[in-house]
């Protein structure tokens, strides 16, 4: 539809509602139009056959128009591109060829939307129903005439603008560049250049090509494994970049090669090693995320233990120091000690799920996992049942941040390798334990408790001739000065809870079970919010594992769970309700009794009567109110 050309009136009708949507048009005309009518408008032009053709064409040949008119132009073009395929011909094939031309335009606006329209078209058609894009962005990789550029400066910015369409589209469908186009593949030309684009003088062209190519990896592509010996020669060049990013994808192709083509890593295992170990300490903590997510990756795979093993005198004491809190974490996590007379965010309070279940708010599954369900890691590999991390979150699902980080993934590596090495891993690590655990820096202390919470599933019959230190440890623990300190040792508590609860003798019970779940007690009324938290899960799991065993203790608990509810606020106030139904269900029986019933009702029935009908916390107030009252007596 070359021929094609715009109806003036109707290009005026378009132009005057992304004018007046752009705030292009004088105040007084845009307080006459609401935002409303703007998108009805713009909605109502959908059903107009060529309005794909109106759009590419502001973009691409009104330039004397306001850039935001046609960059914005080009942002509603990328949703029509979406089911381009409905149009008619002659419509997409003047949108092809006019987006190409605005994807030259002399404003950045404009090029970045005819950009993100080549790369959902791409998406939307067969790469065989438009060549002429792919053949146009490889083309611009070589941009670089110095005439052009002089003239046109922002011809300057051409590779890495070709380069950022092409890496998204690598992205986003690399299994439709992954095929035979009349006879050839474009893989064929593009893998080799964007190998040797991995070393070109701009650092964003090498990260460019680094990430490109690695989106091939997943899909096992044949274009990439027929160079695969240049290729990893590629990425041996650009292990030690001086540019974080290149390094960060270098970390993260190896990561993939691990899980999809072992057996061509593992030859070059020694020195991959010794790259990761070396680079898991950078000081960019995004590169050293990528190359922790390495052992991750690495002791997730059964089948690839016996080559892990050697490594673990180097590898364990790498992964306690990535435990240690950075200084970007304590900036938001070190904060308030007393806090919990402060009302919570809405950010703070996460949906949860209620109705029982082992882990208490520790879970590591993201909400709406099965216990026990199988987990995926960030790279596709999945842990077996008999490999979960049970009710593992080292950070106790993070306040301020919920995002994977560097202290989480070694911690949760090192939670897999106790599952695979057990006692090895612990005769390595028991020396920087120790030394940490008395350390007079609490950072260090902190981290070292956490590497004995994540290690106590794996490791727990190596452990245990070591808890009847460990366990006071812990106990005497829970009243450091440092909120974050108490918080972890209240988790690592949790996790050694079974051993704790598990004496029949009097005396083991005194020295062990009573303290511990003194100290968990006074952690839930702890003035500090994260502590709270943490003391009363940590509770829920002794209370679990104790079962009928807190039957003499029950008025004491009942006092201080009830109490806790005059000092928490919203978010602990639902761990709260979780941990008094563990209790019902933990002791039965022993708590049909009228004088605990009495403790127990009247803070929820008192809790109950200051929540609307709409209230999220009702639901699982009834459910706690539900345990207690089926004990009332007759």
């Amino acid at each position: 539809m070359s021929s094609w050309s715009p109806d003036p009136a109707g290009l005026q009708e378009v132009l005057q509602v992304l004018r007046e949507s752009t705030g292009s048009e004088s105040a007084e005309v845009q307080k006459a139009n609401t935002l409303a009518s703007h998108h009805r408008r713009l909605q109502s032009f959908i059903a107009i056959p060529d309005y794909s053709c109106y759009l590419v064409h502001i973009m691409a040949h009104l330039t004397n128009e306001d850039d935001r008119v046609r960059a914005v132009a080009g942002l509603l073009l990328k949703n029509n591109a979406k089911t381009i395929t409905k149009a008619p011909s002659e419509v997409i094939d003047y949108v092809k060829a006019n987006v190409l031309i605005a994807f030259n335009d002399r404003v950045k606006e404009v090029r970045d939307a005819a950009g993100q329209v080549i790369v959902t078209l791409m998406g939307a058609l067969e790469i065989a129903q438009w060549p002429e894009a792919l053949m146009q962005l490889m083309q611009g990789l070589d941009s670089t005439d110095p005439q052009q550029q002089a003239a046109s400066p922002h011809r300057l910015e051409a590779p890495l603008a070709a380069f950022g369409v092409l890496e998204r589209a690598c992205e986003d469908y690399p299994k439709k560049l992954d095929k035979d186009i009349n006879g050839q593949r474009p893989l064929d030309f593009m893998i080799p250049k964007f190998i040797s684009l991995a070393d070109d003088s701009k650092p964003r062209i090498r990260s460019h090509a680094i990430t490109s190519l690695s989106h091939f990896i997943p899909i096992q592509s044949q274009s990439l494994f027929a160079n695969i010996d240049q290729y990893m020669a590629c990425l041996f060049r650009r292990a030690s970049d001086e540019n974080a990013d290149v390094r960060r994808g270098v970390c993260s192709s190896l990561v993939l090669l691990l899980v999809a083509r072992p057996d061509r890593l593992i030859p070059d295992l020694p020195m991959v090693a010794q790259f990761m170990l070396y680079t898991t300490q950078d000081k960019d903590e995004n590169v050293a995320l990528e190359a922790c997510e390495f052992w991750l990756t690495f002791a997730e795979e059964p089948d690839l233990t016996p080559h892990l093993a050697p490594l673990i005198p180097e590898l364990a004491p790498v992964l306690l120091k990535c435990m240690v809190y950075g200084e970007e974490d304590l900036l938001w996590l070190d904060g308030l000690e007393d806090d919990a007379g402060e009302a919570d965010k809405e950010s703070d309070i996460k949906p949860r799920h209620y109705g029982g279940g082992r882990g208490h708010g520790l879970e590591s599954a993201p909400p709406g996992d099965s216990q026990g369900a199988n987990k995926q890691s960030k790279y596709g590999t999945t842990l077996d049942d008999e490999d979960d991390f049970d009710d593992y979150d080292p950070d106790l699902d993070d306040d301020a941040s919920t995002e994977w980080n560097l202290r989480k993934c070694a911690a949760a590596a090192l939670d897999i390798l106790a599952v695979r090495f057990g006692e090895d891993l612990l005769k390595v690590l028991l020396p920087h334990l120790n030394e940490r655990l008395h350390s007079q820096d609490w950072l260090q202390k902190e981290s070292s408790i956490l590497a004995l919470g994540a290690m106590a599933e794996g490791c727990i019959d190596a452990i245990e001739p070591h808890l009847p230190q460990i366990v006071p440890f812990l106990i005497t623990t829970l009243n450091d000065q440092k909120p974050l300190v108490r918080s972890i040792a209240c988790w690592t508590l949790g996790r050694y809870a079974h051993w704790c609860t598990q004496f029949d003798t009097e005396e083991g019970r005194n020295a062990y079970f009573v303290p511990a779940m003194e100290g968990l007690l006074r952690m839930v009324l702890d003035n500090n919010k994260r502590v709270q938290e943490a003391g009363c899960s940590a509770f829920a799991t002794l209370e679990e594992d104790a079962g009928p065993k807190l039957a003499p203790y029950l008025e004491p608990i009942l006092r201080n769970l009830m109490y806790a509810f005059e000092k928490y606020q919203q978010k602990n106030l639902l761990i709260l309700y979780d941990a008094i139904g563990t209790l019902a269900d933990a002791v039965g029986n022993a708590l049909e009794n009228a004088q605990y019933v009495e403790i127990l009702m009247p803070p929820l029935i008192k809790r109950w009567s200051t929540l609307d009908d709409d209230d999220d916390d009702l639901i699982p107030l009834l459910e706690a109110s539900r345990y207690v009252e089926r004990l009332r007596p007759d």
